[in-house]
């Protein structure tokens, strides 16, 4: 009976240690509590993303990333990366330009063209970047932070795909 008992204690304590190791560095969870980002993630979904991904490549426009939130670094935040390091972003009638651009940011992703407001100007300091939701007009976003760029360090993860409440993979 004690040598069954050592048994199961050894499959447990291996299934704990394996879950912290792939929690702690190799992916990260993350529920989506607000319908900034919207319809490419909806309210209340989970998804999953790599913490490898930006170990072995920097993140890129376009990509949905989990981090640290600029204001309050204990809440994790998903948005979309939007400007890079060193970039400028100007939005100006609803619509996204990158380093003084002719052409608009080309956005198949969000929802619904933003309501026009006061044109936007952002200078993207080196080592950090700009997010926004895909929910534009529903979003509180850069525009709206105290402290407007996200740090490089503070990126925890690649969103790669939702698992719940309907699976998929995120573009």
């Amino acid at each position: 009976m004690g040598k069954e008992i050592f048994e199961w204690v050894k499959i447990v304590v291996s299934a704990a240690l394996i879950a912290f190791v792939l929690n702690t560095f190799i992916i990260a969870n993350s529920e989506v509590p607000s319908g900034s980002m919207e319809n490419t993630i909806m309210t209340g979904d989970r998804v999953i993303g790599s913490r490898l991904s930006y170990r072995f490549e920097d993140p890129k426009r376009g990509d949905i990333a989990i981090f640290r939130f600029p204001d309050n670094e204990k809440i994790y935040y998903v948005k979309r990366i939007i400007g890079l390091p060193g970039e400028t972003v100007d939005i100006v009638d609803g619509k996204v330009y990158i380093n003084g651009s002719d052409e608009p940011l080309d956005e198949p992703y969000i929802r619904e063209p933003m309501i026009p407001e006061e044109p936007m100007h952002f200078e993207v300091p080196e080592n950090s970047y700009f997010m926004m939701g895909d929910n534009r007009n529903y979003s509180m976003d850069a525009r709206r932070w105290e402290n407007t760029y996200v740090k490089r360090e503070k990126i925890i993860a690649k969103v790669l795909f939702r698992y719940f409440p309907k699976p998929g993979i995120l573009k």
